[in-house]
């Protein structure tokens, strides 16, 4: 017999994967990607399959977007490099992520509307429209941060968790309690936390952090690298070395344009 140990009938030297097989995945991961486009499943689903983000990550060679000077509300880069240093520099948990452990868009017991509709009434530069029982965001109109988009149909709009949830699980999360994970997914106490954004820019960031996405608006990057300090350093998550070196460099390069 000179079939050897591990090599299924019919397959070929190299240990290549038969054309078939690779068709059957291609196909499988066209469907998540479509189920996640049409909201059947959350945003970072497909990062979230072992090997996807570590093959995003490979794929990508283009070197990041420049911050431009923004020209919103100051930011003390100062006080925001204390908070930076104050963060602790942990490799990543990949890994025990589950979406259903986190629960969120919840109702208050004093409101009908959830989270999300919650936010969407926040982030709206005019006075959203809502449903007959008023449990529902019917029309609004919302700037989208980070591509300077403006929409005016909800179904549009995505609530983004600044820190996605993964990240957040991967970064000390795992350890909270359910509660401590709910508060994270519907903080409201704190505008950095939950952004109003569109669709789009939402499924592409997915649970990436800012080694790996940043806004296309330029100018919104500065804002943005701030805003995840601020949410990592309130709720004690840790940064891993790559996302802390980014993280650091962003901020050295928009202080210089904010001089």
């Amino acid at each position: 017999m000179n079939q050897r140990w591990g090599r299924p009938p019919g397959a070929r030297r190299g240990g290549r994967m038969p054309l078939g097989w690779l068709l059957a995945v291609l196909a499988v991961l066209g469907a998540l990607a479509l189920a996640e486009r049409l909201d059947l499943l959350p945003a970072g689903t497909l990062d979230g399959l072992p090997g996807i983000k570590e093959t995003s990550r490979t794929a990508r060679h283009a070197p990041p977007p420049r911050p431009l000077p923004h020209t919103g509300q100051a930011i003390d880069y100062a006080r925001l490099q204390s908070v930076l240093d104050g963060i602790r520099v942990e490799p990543e948990r990949s890994r025990g992520y589950q979406r259903e452990d986190w629960p969120h868009w919840l109702a208050s017991d004093k409101s009908c509307l959830n989270t999300r509709e919650q936010v969407l009434i926040r982030d709206s530069t005019v006075p959203a429209r809502l449903s007959a029982n008023g449990c529902g965001v019917l029309a609004g109109r919302w700037l989208d941060p980070y591509t300077g988009e403006t929409f005016t149909d909800p179904k549009e709009v995505d609530v983004d968790h600044r820190v996605p949830l993964q990240e957040a699980h991967n970064s000390g999360g795992f350890e909270w309690s359910r509660e401590r994970r709910a508060a994270f997914a519907n903080d409201l106490t704190d505008p950095q936390t939950l952004v109003a954004v569109s669709r789009e820019a939402n499924r592409a960031k997915g649970s990436k952090g800012p080694e790996e996405w940043l806004p296309p608006k330029r100018d919104e990057i500065c804002p943005y690298v701030a805003s995840w300090i601020g949410v990592k350093a309130r709720w004690g998550l840790t940064m891993d070395e790559r996302e802390r070196v980014t993280v650091g460099n962003i901020l050295a390069e928009c202080r210089s344009l904010a001089r």
